[in-house]
């Protein structure tokens, strides 16, 4: 189904509260399984976070539908962030470039705005310089926090809680409006207050790097100045 915009399955569906219609057919799809491999007594006793590990043991057929293949109450729409982000764009794709980031943009992980996937991000083209902002943003918490041993020991809600809390912050910052955008992100992944107040620490201490990161340097501080004593 090529034509499809928002896909899940079945139960997702019924939880969102819409039904899928009779005789549909399900999207096959290959779903990834995963197993946890325990490690050895001594090496988990040296970090209580890393006692498990995740791995793929190989993939699976799965059905998802279309939300045009079902019925049922409307999803909630995103709001949008809207803003204008001036400069900082450039220079958080800079501070990533320095930590060996790659930065694309790639028109096939639509309805996706943003992908992180260790090492590389992936941006949506044709996005608002605010939205793109604030999911470069978004992309960015992730490859700081989630792309390394802390992964296994978080779930998908906290990850992604954590990730939109630090766009939401770094956003405030340099004047972007984000009304309810952030919150019903999180919503969506069914984060809430609980999980905002235990991740508190790493979402101050990342969205401060990401500050810092935007800073203007020296010499363009040194230009600007100069300029704006020629202009006066």
């Amino acid at each position: 189904m090529p034509a499809a915009t928002r896909v899940a399955g079945f139960w997702t569906w019924k939880n969102l509260g819409r039904s899928v219609k009779a005789g549909q057919k399900g999207i096959r799809i290959l779903a990834p399984i995963v197993g946890v491999r325990r490690k050895k007594d001594e090496e988990a006793n040296k970090d209580i976070t890393k006692q498990n590990e995740r791995i793929l043991l190989g993939f699976r057929n799965a059905y998802v539908f279309d939300i045009s293949q079902t019925d049922g109450v409307d999803l909630p729409e995103m709001r949008e962030v809207s803003g204008d982000p001036g400069e900082n764009i450039d220079r958080l794709a800079a501070f990533l470039h320095s930590k060996g980031i790659q930065l694309v943009y790639n028109e096939k992980i639509a309805p996706a705005l943003g992908m992180s996937y260790g090492g590389r991000i992936a941006l949506l083209p044709g996005q608002s310089k605010a939205e793109t902002f604030a999911t470069l943003v978004h992309e960015t918490a992730h490859e700081l926090l989630h792309k390394s041993d802390r992964r296994t020991a978080t779930t998908k809600t906290v990850r992604e809680t954590e990730a939109e809390a630090v766009a939401f912050v770094v956003g405030k910052a340099v004047g972007l409006v984000t009304g309810s955008a952030s919150a019903d992100y999180i919503q969506l992944y069914k984060g809430n207050a609980s999980l905002l107040a235990e991740s508190l620490e790493v979402i101050q201490q990342t969205a401060s790097i990401i500050l810092a990161a935007l800073e203007p340097s020296t010499a363009e501080e040194a230009a600007t100045d100069e300029l704006a004593e020629v202009a006066g």
